[in-house]
């Protein structure tokens, strides 16, 4: 497998840690140990201070998959595969599930590994474009136009990195009847899913939806936990998760022992972690407003409906990869270009869910008012 270069790593690379502020932060601020060690029930209390630092099991320890399958309505600790993050996850389902003479559709702009992993484990991809106009929203008819009788896997990413957006109820329930109909799989990446702005708006998860249905979660996201590297894949298909087990093997063959103990005293605690962490993020969300409606007609904003990543627009002939540049250089506020997403429209994204952003847009706006007024 020969796999293009990822663009958007490659720029973090570059600039993640000698950027003073990241305005373009997938994340949510990440937790201190101690506070959430404070967290800790005691059975968490006790496996972290008797933890031995040995191989882990494979598939994820117990009581951690039973507290993944918690998160859903349908699922069992036996329907849960812990992974090394949800890039392994990807890794993994799309060497899979894919191969030469497959087909894919997937939904664009996109994290890149999304497509690309696909691409090279030898299938054919077609994308469904979001547009700002529609809101960026899925239209489910364009999905059904790129359906082929090859066609075995359909992704979508909902709440939508890098927009924000979130398909409403009717539309997802469109599309789980179209896979059903048309006979390929279900995978929804869901790792911005507990952080939609209303909770009435959640969608059901892929692996409720369909018995084949497949969701990818992750810690590092809406739990705020991305040192912790543990990401899962829930499926109610266990022939899927016995292939997806067999390739780990090859892999990263089980996750990092620390790792399980304080991601699953995370999510015992899920409803404390979560509202510290909705609270970051809307807190930051009404500084954004505020900015973009005080930059109307310079900037545009399509107003994210979950996640803690939205995707304005600069308005204008200046382009976005040389504002971006500028902007850091000057000011050392680190914003994230389109075309790392292969976005032709000038947009670019901004992350919100650290608790400097107020300082970074404050720096934002001097610049914006030095090159742009």
């Amino acid at each position: 497998m020969r796999l293009h270069d990822f663009a958007l790593e490659r720029f973090f690379a570059r600039w993640e840690f000698t950027a003073e502020l990241l305005l373009c932060a997938s994340d949510v601020e990440g937790w201190p140990l101690h506070n959430l060690l404070e967290l800790a029930d005691e059975d968490g209390r006790r496996r972290w201070h008797e933890l031995r630092l040995g191989y882990t099991e494979s598939g994820g320890d117990p009581a951690l998959r039973a507290e993944i399958a918690a998160l859903y309505e349908r699922v069992s600790a036996d329907d849960v595969l812990v992974f090394s993050g949800a890039e392994e996850a990807i890794f993994a389902l799309h060497n899979v599930l894919l191969g030469s003479g497959d087909h894919a559709v997937i939904v664009r702009p996109a994290y890149q590994s999304l497509a690309e992993v696909a691409r090279a484990a030898g299938a054919e991809v077609s994308r469904v474009e979001l547009r700002e106009a529609d809101g960026w929203r899925l239209d489910v008819s364009q999905v059904r136009a790129a359906i082929r009788p090859n066609t075995r896997l359909i992704l979508v990413n909902e709440p939508h990195n890098p927009t924000g957006s979130l398909s409403d109820r009717a539309t997802f329930d469109r599309l789980v009847e179209l896979a059903a109909e048309s006979g390929a799989r279900l995978v929804v990446d869901e790792v911005y899913r507990f952080l939609e702005f209303d909770p009435a708006d959640r969608l059901p998860a892929g692996a409720d939806a369909l018995e084949t249905g497949v969701s990818i979660g992750v810690m590092s996201k809406s739990f705020g936990l991305a040192g912790l590297r543990i990401g899962w894949i829930a499926t109610r298909d266990r022939e899927l998760l016995a292939r997806l087990a067999a390739f780990k093997d090859y892999t990263t063959i089980c996750n990092a022992a620390p790792s399980e103990v304080l991601a699953l005293i995370a999510l015992r605690a899920r409803d404390r972690v979560l509202a510290r962490n909705r609270a970051i993020v809307e807190a930051n969300m009404r500084l954004l407003d505020d900015f973009f409606g005080r930059w109307d007609g310079i900037f545009e904003w399509a107003r994210p409906r979950g996640g803690s990543i939205g995707f304005p627009r600069l308005i204008g002939d200046r382009p976005i990869d040389s504002f971006a540049e500028g902007l850091v250089r000057e000011t050392g506020v680190l914003i994230l270009p389109g075309t790392l997403f292969a976005d032709t429209g000038n947009h670019f994204r901004v992350g919100y869910g650290r608790t400097n952003v107020p300082t970074a847009l404050e720096r934002l706006e001097r610049y914006a008012e030095k090159t742009l007024r």
